[in-house]
């Protein structure tokens, strides 16, 4: 630790919490000491206090409340964060007016974590803090979007530790593909990846898929099963649509997560499991909670970091790329996207999103003879969109909407330079610098 560095107390009775916190606030360059409960913190403050105390409210013992009124008698000024669930709200708002100086609830969003920090106590040292980095990518996945930059930055950081992960959006918008990359990027990348569809399951052998069952349990069960749980020991269990999980085995998935131990069916024996969780959902779960058709208990265990993986139609810079390695994929050599076609696949909403837009290229390309794509090998309500281009130009003097999402896409592609951009646009770079203004000027 260098002699400006400064120190940040994580106060919390979850240690995969407590390392997620540390990893984090260490990226940001500022050093970490833990605590797993308030009597321990405060004692910690008593010897030499930090710079700024990270303490959750619910705590074995003396609560987080509790202890902020304590940690005010040690240290008047010391900067103190509450994290807190969405129920205990009212509590963290009068703590506020007691003396804490922000607080953040749960699931925790990390650049509002930050910021909180950063208001704070300032930056680390006389330095600012890191970019996060990504780590390397497998070589067929695509992002080029500064939106789903943003969905790896928060998975890179939370992958090494082994707090729960909740992934949310849309189907087909790769929810999947960012829990592989979590797991690759954890320090259990070498052991098993497990999926698993809570909503392909039937729900009368569910429980048996999850925790497995012993031979004779049941009807029909002629063998003893492991399930998923001890399949992804040492490794990391992939629960998508845990939102479709039913009432009756709620209880049990989160008694597993918080002991680390599971009981088959048939079975009076719990064994040990050693599981990271991450799951995923396109339902609300905060409304299913507020219904009573999901657990609040469990709903706040799975989802100690939120991430949310934005829609296709809102991530428009990914849309070619993806389009573009889709095409190599189906085609087994080089294609190349008209002009029109290219227009098409920006204009369109993908409703389907990423998985749409797979499919709608691997159409194109089993109709396609030559080695360009042109609209009628879309599908039909994409290809509609070039026979409608002259009803979605503007009036006189205006860029249409294709024609801004075209530009637009082109000069992302090519990393901002303007030359680059005109020659893949086939115009003149003094008619590339005359739409972009009159794009400012709109």
């Amino acid at each position: 630790m260098t002699e400006t560095q400064r120190t940040i107390l994580v106060v919390d009775d979850d240690a995969a919490q407590r390392r997620l916190l540390g990893d984090f606030v260490g990226s940001l360059d500022f050093h970490t000491t833990e605590a797993g409960s308030a009597e321990e913190a405060l004692e910690m403050i008593r010897r030499s206090a930090p710079d700024m105390v990270l303490l959750d409210v619910r705590l074995p013992g003396m609560d987080g409340i509790t202890a902020l009124g304590e940690i005010r008698n040690i240290a008047g000024d010391l900067p103190v964060l509450l994290i807190t669930a969405h129920g205990e709200l009212r509590q963290a708002v009068e703590a506020i007016k007691s003396g804490a100086d922000d607080y953040l609830l749960k699931p925790l969003d990390l650049d509002e974590l930050e910021a909180a920090i950063v208001d704070a106590v300032g930056t680390a040292g006389e330095r600012s803090p890191k970019e996060r980095a990504v780590p390397d990518l497998p070589p067929e996945f695509v992002c080029q979007s500064a939106a789903m930059r943003h969905v790896l930055e928060t998975a890179a950081v939370v992958a090494p530790s082994t707090a729960p992960v909740l992934i949310l959006g849309p189907s087909g918008v790769g929810k999947e593909v960012v829990a592989e990359l979590i797991h690759r990027w954890s320090p259990r990348s070498k052991g098993p990846l497990v999926v698993a569809n809570c909503a392909g399951l039937p729900e009368s052998l569910i429980e048996s898929e999850l925790f497995g069952h012993t031979r004779g349990a049941f009807t029909g069960a002629d063998a003893a099963r492991q399930g998923y749980f001890r399949a992804a020991d040492g490794g990391t269990l992939f629960l998508d649509e845990i939102g479709e999980l039913p009432m009756h085995l709620q209880p049990k998935l989160l008694r597993a997560l918080e002991s680390g131990r599971i009981t088959a069916v048939g079975s009076e024996q719990a064994v040990e499991v050693d599981t990271r969780l991450v799951a995923a959902t396109n339902r609300d779960l905060g409304e299913a909670v507020r219904a009573g058709k999901f657990r609040d208990d469990l709903y706040y265990r799975i989802n100690v970091v939120e991430l949310i993986v934005p829609p296709l139609y809102e991530r428009s810079e990914d849309v070619l790329p993806l389009a573009r390695r889709f095409a190599v994929e189906f085609a087994g050599g080089p294609v190349r996207l008209s002009p029109r076609v290219t227009q098409c696949l920006l204009a369109y909403r993908w409703p389907g999103n990423v998985r749409e837009l797979r499919n709608a290229i691997q159409r194109a390309c089993l109709l396609c003879r030559g080695d360009v794509i042109l609209p009628e090998h879309l599908p039909p309500k994409v290809a509609a969109l070039a026979a409608d281009r002259e009803s979605d130009e503007a009036p006189a003097g205006r860029l249409s909407q294709v024609e801004r999402a075209t530009i637009l896409a082109t000069l992302e592609e090519c990393g901002g330079n303007r030359t680059q951009t005109a020659k893949k646009l086939g115009i003149s770079r003094r008619a590339l610098i005359y739409k972009l203004r009159a794009m400012e000027s709109e």
